[in-house]
């Protein structure tokens, strides 16, 4: 069935027909073949909350302005055995457990790179496309009082990527890592970068930041203090998964290597609380040779350099992200196999 859809969406690149679906890269071949845990374990700090209500979203990204957390594009099933990339903006309320629709981005894209600054949500490139997932330059502001997304100049040429490892401070948003190119089908160019930029919100002006020690994507990103850490993601394929942390001084620009990940892992989800960041799930986990999803919740004290392990996912997951809002981190949706898997699933983890 995969390699009828690509062969189809191949077909229509060709002939320069859009298809407006965004197919999935190996292993994003088919919807969830297996359902989520019957009996989930939650408790030890897991609490389940009212599910996406626009449905299953993977390759998403997240950001909280207030009590509101939004989920930012991805993917989701087309109804014909593929994922269609969505332009989709939802809002979720903390307090209430409900759920509602925003204004929908400008551009469908996957693996957006989002962040919220000043009561803000910025996007600045993500990926989209049929036969091969690429990078888009395009880059907007959303202002949550008027519900309206603002164009702003795109991204320079040559550092637009998706999948970045995400931070803010001040005025300046970081990313580090991402991937240029997600191509699906055997041997598809998953194309990582090390490249790090720094983005100022009222100048709109980006600067060029030292690399990271080794090209990352799918990772997790967070500023704590004066830090920007980079922690575990891939290089180059589902399966290459990394352990490492790395920590850049934003002063000077500098990056250090800390403690790794005790379990190496791509397509996590990452946020900070405190001293602490904490990471969930991910994929690349070989089992009887099939490329499968973690259950792992780690977290990182950038105080001690230490890492401990907590009450793993009750529905575990990877492509999702999360967010913390007090001391509360939301994870919604997210793929329960390898590859693409959308669900609709949405969890809460009280941090320690």
């Amino acid at each position: 069935m995969y390699h009828k859809r690509f062969v189809a969406a191949l077909l229509a690149a060709a002939l320069a027909v859009p298809t407006g679906v965004a197919h999935a890269h190996p292993g994003h071949g088919g919807p969830a073949t297996e359902a989520p845990a019957v009996n989930p374990l939650y408790g030890n700090g897991w609490q389940r909350l009212a599910p996406i209500a626009g449905g299953p979203r993977q390759e998403h990204s997240v950001a909280a302005i207030g009590k509101h957390v939004y989920v930012i594009g991805g993917i989701r099933p087309d109804g014909n055995g593929g994922f269609v990339t969505v332009p989709d903006v939802e809002v979720y309320d903390t307090i209430r457990n409900t759920w509602r629709h925003a204004a929908p981005l400008p551009v469908p894209m996957n693996h957006p790179n989002a962040v919220a600054v000043g009561g803000k949500l910025y996007v600045l490139g993500g990926l989209s496309g049929g036969a091969s997932w690429q990078a888009l330059r395009d880059s907007f502001v959303y202002n949550p009082v008027t519900d309206r997304w603002t164009a702003l100049p795109p991204m320079p040429v040559g550092i637009e990527r998706g999948s970045a490892a995400m931070g803010a401070f001040g005025r300046r948003i970081y990313l580090a890592g991402g991937m240029r190119t997600l191509t699906p089908g055997p041997g598809g160019l998953q194309d990582t970068v090390a490249s790090v930029h720094s983005y100022d919100v009222l100048t709109r002006r980006w600067t060029t930041l030292p690399d990271l020690p080794e090209a990352r994507d799918h990772v997790g990103g967070a500023v704590v203090g004066r830090t920007f850490y980079v922690l575990g993601g891939r290089d180059r394929g589902q399966v290459n998964v990394r352990d490492t942390t790395y920590a850049m001084d934003l002063p000077s620009g500098k990056w250090t290597e800390r403690a790794p990940m005790p379990t190496p892992r791509g397509g996590i989800a990452a946020a900070a609380v405190g001293s602490k960041i904490y990471t969930f799930g991910g994929e690349g986990k070989i089992v009887n040779g099939a490329n499968t999803v973690f259950s792992e919740t780690e977290a990182y004290d950038v105080r001690s350099d230490r890492w401990e392990k907590l009450a793993p996912m009750p529905i575990p997951r990877h492509g999702t992200a999360a967010i913390a809002v007090g001391g509360t981190i939301y994870i919604p949706g997210g793929g329960n196999l390898g590859g693409g898997a959308p669900l609709d699933v949405h969890d809460a983890f009280r941090a320690k």
